[in-house]
């Protein structure tokens, strides 16, 4: 058992690549309408690899284009703004995590399960009236700490991975018996490192513990939403133990049981297409 500090996390996020500029300007900027689109494209260009990779996602089945996306431009006239920033954000972060080599850790079902919390907080927010697009976000970075426990401490979180197994408990809970340190405040630390948004830094903080103070509504979404994502377990790896939603979180939430048929039956839609096209990601 080794115990990581997180003050080691916070040193230790100061040397991943920072997020391109242009996607940082997506993020601080993710609850704003009124976007120059041609600016957008035209720093989005001159980031030859994300361009690549952006244009590859929005010419997968999952966002069955009719014609071929060519251009940055194109993809925002035929998907709309809100889709390509999201696009552009899922595949800038895809990019800063070396993949297999961690034991036991599938990047792939990490990326989905990620993408359908995405979904699911989505459509809440549609219903509660809040900003889709943020929700969004804020559900697809979610989980980004256990990608920097992966990748810097490979071995470590291969323990973790053995014991939630052996005792059927909860990734949070098996993190905070071996490593001493949860993936939820690893999020945080690098959240604020690469300069998220305090509403977007306080989701990821406080995703498993949506109650404590100052946290905001946004970090409560996707709490609900994540627990809705492992109930449903969409990737269809074991899950030992799903997270449970806090009464308090529900109940703010304010749902009824249509309405929560709702989402699920609109998220099933977004969950097959999405399994069509995981291999993208």
């Amino acid at each position: 058992m080794s115990i990581i500090a997180i003050q080691q996390i916070v040193e230790e996020v100061k040397d991943l690549p920072t997020l391109p500029a242009v996607v940082m300007e997506i993020l601080n900027n993710i609850d704003k309408e009124n976007v120059d689109t041609h600016e957008l494209a035209r720093k989005v260009t001159h980031d030859i690899a994300l361009t690549a990779k952006t244009l590859r996602y929005a010419n997968s089945a999952y966002y069955s284009t009719m014609i071929k996306v060519t251009t940055i431009q194109q993809a925002i006239s035929l998907l709309g703004l809100d889709t390509v920033r999201q696009i552009i954000v899922t595949a800038s972060l895809t990019g800063c995590f070396p993949e297999n080599n961690c034991r036991g850790f599938s990047h792939k079902d990490f990326w989905k399960h990620s993408n359908v919390v995405a979904i699911v907080a989505k459509l809440l927010a549609r219903r509660l009236n809040c900003n889709q697009d943020v929700a969004f976000t804020a559900g697809l970075l979610h989980d980004i700490g256990t990608l920097v426990l992966v990748t810097y401490h490979s071995s470590d979180y291969e323990q973790v991975i053995a014991w939630q197994a052996e005792h059927q408990c909860t990734q949070y809970e098996a993190e905070r018996q071996v490593i001493g340190i949860n993936h939820a405040a690893v999020g945080e630390a690098l959240a604020r490192q690469w300069n998220f948004s305090e509403q977007m830094t306080n989701a990821i903080a406080g995703h498993h513990q949506p109650e404590k103070p100052s946290l905001g509504f946004l970090a409560t979404i996707v709490h609900v939403a994540n627990g809705i994502t492992h109930a449903l377990n969409i990737t269809g790896a074991p899950d030992h133990s799903t997270p449970e939603i806090t009464f308090l979180s529900w109940e703010s939430l304010g749902l009824t049981q249509e309405s929560l048929d709702g989402v699920l039956a609109e998220a099933s839609k977004e969950f097959n297409a999405l399994q069509e096209n995981v291999d993208a990601y």
